[in-house]
């Protein structure tokens, strides 16, 4: 009969381990009042758990003037979800189901994810707490009765808007180059509409888009908010904007009726509007229409293609920091600085041939692969030791945003004794300069003490890094796509023989041809 020796544990939980909870809020506008709920929650959050014994407060984790139906402009509850997947957090605190999302599905996702790493969400207002999990089907009702009344308000909104553009009155918030508006009106801007005229009668005495915009940069001409740096779709944007004619069409993009909600170009979808005498006249309507002849004509004759290339936008120019792109140069492929391509003396850098940027990838990704453990694994194990010891918990973090919430609740009393007439407003702008600054340099310290962020993912990237060369079994011979697009974040050219790769991880490495 075998004999079973029983071998006790010796690991024992903790009797008093502290429950790590994190606080979610969100207020869906920047409008005073949400700024108060806003801070109203803020401070909320950091009272609750001042006195609990079991429970300890390590963030709190705010969005502030954001949409709650796009989870991907929600900064502050990406980084949440982050450092629950980096294991910091047990528990969340959230006022409301609308407050942690508007879109059902989202929403769901969010909370089985969370459930599956041990988590649990407690919504306030609607008494739900996932570590029962009979109110999945609860947050699944009121997660779509969050998303009909965001849905709404949507309609709501742009039912307003197409009215508007029914009856002729829709005033649009930005104007184009060559309009300003004056006491709310719009007029036009004469040395504006002069540079628009000359693009005009350029273009249809046959110089191309290209072409006019290299002018308009040698002559230093200037394109209003955007400086002085004139661009091919800058010429057709002016080219075939209707505005110049007095008439504006409307609804030329929509947005989409069903989460989440996305921006599209209406290319007959929906109806569109053309409203008459809408800005004042700088273009003819028959110059106009001559223009657009001669466009149609020129993209049937290109045979335009959008097809890009493994290093479209991965190249950058070491002295103006322009993208490159790629041409053909004596039946050779070339990548030039988008700068110097429109004017040689603006940028000094001149094209590099293709075969170049391949030919010097390869050589630098073999000698990766050969010296990889001398290199990476070291980095990789001093970067783990440093995220240990850097790693306490950082109680500052509350602290300071305790303190920002003060700051900002400060803010909002001394705009509403500004509002009432108790407070004139050379003081106002004295004392909430004064606040603003305290608040900028707290959140500057609040930057640098949840860097830890920015390391978890340079330790992410450099796994995955040493885990390429790993599963190389030899030295490549060719170029490689998708090893160059797995490894390389971007190329920065800093001479004619000399180039900087900068790597995943945050490494960068300085090679020559």
């Amino acid at each position: 009969m075998p004999t079973v020796t029983v071998i006790q544990p010796t690991i024992t939980k903790e009797k008093s381990t502290m429950i790590r909870c994190a606080a979610y809020c969100r207020v869906s506008s920047d409008s005073e009042d949400q700024l108060n709920s806003f801070m109203s929650q803020t401070r909320y959050y950091g009272q609750i758990f001042e006195n609990s014994d079991t429970e300890t407060l390590i963030d709190i984790y705010a969005d502030e003037g954001v949409t709650g139906t796009r989870e991907d402009k929600r900064e502050e509850f990406l980084r949440m979800m982050k450092d629950c997947r980096k294991g910091k957090i047990d528990r969340i605190y959230t006022k409301s189901i609308s407050r942690f999302a508007r879109n059902t599905k989202d929403c769901l996702k969010n909370v089985r994810e969370l459930k599956s790493l041990g988590i649990t969400i407690y919504f306030e207002k609607e008494n739900i707490d996932t570590a029962n999990m009979t109110d999945e089907m609860m947050i699944t009702i009121m997660g779509g009765l969050a998303q009909e009344e965001s849905i709404s308000i949507s309609q709501n909104m742009r039912w307003s808007i197409k009215k508007r553009m029914e009856n002729g009155t829709f005033n649009p918030a930005q104007l184009p180059y060559g309009y300003e508006r004056i006491n709310g009106k719009i007029v036009i801007n004469e040395s504006e509409a002069g540079i628009v005229n000359y693009i005009f009668s350029k273009y249809i005495s046959g110089n191309g888009m290209e072409s006019i915009a290299k002018e308009l940069n040698t002559t230093q001409i200037d394109k209003g908010e955007k400086g002085y740096i004139w661009c091919k779709n800058t010429i057709r944007y002016i080219l075939m904007n209707e505005k110049y004619t007095g008439k504006s069409i409307f609804q030329k993009f929509y947005t989409t009726g069903s989460f989440p909600y996305r921006q599209k170009e209406n290319k007959g979808e929906l109806e569109q509007y053309l409203v008459q005498n809408t800005m004042p006249i700088i273009i003819s309507e028959e110059m106009f229409e001559i223009v657009q002849k001669l466009i149609a004509k020129q993209k049937e004759n290109s045979k335009f293609s959008e097809k890009t290339y493994t290093l479209s936008c991965k190249i950058k120019c070491g002295k103006c920091g322009c993208s490159f792109k790629r041409k053909m140069i004596n039946k050779k492929v070339c990548w030039t600085c988008s700068k110097h391509n429109l004017n040689a003396s603006d940028c000094e850098i001149k094209p590099i041939s293709q075969e170049m940027i391949y030919s010097i990838f390869i050589k630098l990704h073999n000698k990766l692969w050969h010296n990889y453990k001398q290199i990476l694994l070291p980095l990789q194990t001093a970067l783990h030791e440093l995220k240990i010891r850097q790693f306490n918990g950082n109680s500052n973090v509350m602290e300071i945003h305790k303190e920002v919430a003060k700051l900002k609740e400060q803010t909002h009393v001394l705009a509403r004794l500004k509002t009432k007439g108790f407070l004139d407003n050379v003081k106002y702008l004295e004392q909430t300069t004064e606040l603003t600054a305290k608040i900028n340099k707290l959140q500057s310290e609040l930057k640098k003490l949840t860097r830890s962020d920015d390391e978890d993912e340079t330790l992410e990237q450099l796994e995955m890094l040493i885990d390429h060369f790993k599963k190389q079994i030899e030295p490549i011979n060719e170029f490689d796509e998708s090893a160059f697009e797995n490894i390389v974040e971007k190329i920065v050219v800093v001479n004619q023989n000399e180039l900087e790769f900068h790597m995943i991880g945050g490494l960068k490495f300085k090679t020559c041809k």
